[in-house]
């Protein structure tokens, strides 16, 4: 029963989570109403109090929502990335930038960035930051396997150079939805380009070639 109960539980957070994500884009976030999001959710707004304090918890756990698929996702690149680093990088973060708009617009991906900033010690904005971080590790791990496949050279600090190659694209993330005009294509071209010289300083020789 209590197996059951854990799947009705996540089951309705993940109703509540996606009616919100719709009504956040038709009529933006400052107007969704918690009313509306319950019923859409078919739960009452005290049901929705047991699992939110506010609209901006919901807003920044379905960000949370969003990472989790994109490491889930992420995986199978790293367990068998591509033979080259700039393609092996770019296999992984066009993945995370592919999905990045699955559930939010640019505009409520601003307002759940700042409502992390603003109110960093909720527990929904440590789940961002802790799995801001896992991206970090997995960016890390992605680089540390082509290292142990020979095409990263040995003696390169992986989880340095990991760090690096996603303070870069979280940093480009956040420059792409502050602006309206640019294209998803262009953050990754953009970021690509940027990647190409360090990719190519830590690979192996005949990864040169």
């Amino acid at each position: 029963m209590t197996g059951l109960r854990a799947r009705q539980k996540a089951d309705k957070n993940r109703r509540m989570l996606e009616a919100a994500t719709r009504l956040f884009r038709e009529v933006g976030y400052d107007a969704a109403r918690i009313e509306d999001i319950a019923e859409r959710a078919e739960v009452s707004v005290g049901t929705f109090y047991n699992y939110y304090e506010n609209k901006g918890d919901m807003l920044v756990a379905t960000v949370a929502m969003e990472v989790e698929e994109v490491l889930e996702a992420g995986e199978p690149i790293v367990a068998n990335p591509p033979a080259d680093t700039l393609e092996a990088l770019s296999a992984l973060i066009n993945q995370y930038y592919d999905h990045s708009l699955v559930y939010l617009s640019k505009d409520m991906w601003r307002t759940a960035m700042a409502i992390s900033i603003q109110q960093p010690d909720t527990p929904f904005s440590r789940r961002y930051t802790e799995l801001d971080r896992a991206l970090c590790r997995q960016v890390s791990t992605l680089i540390q396997r082509l290292q142990q496949r020979g095409v990263v050279i040995m003696g390169v600090d992986t989880a340095a150079v990991g760090a690096m190659f996603f303070n870069n694209l979280n940093m480009m993330f956040t420059e792409f939805v502050r602006d309206e005009a640019m294209s998803l294509e262009r953050l990754k071209d953009d970021v690509a380009r940027q990647n190409r010289p360090l990719a190519t300083l830590i690979s192996a020789p005949q990864q040169q070639a």
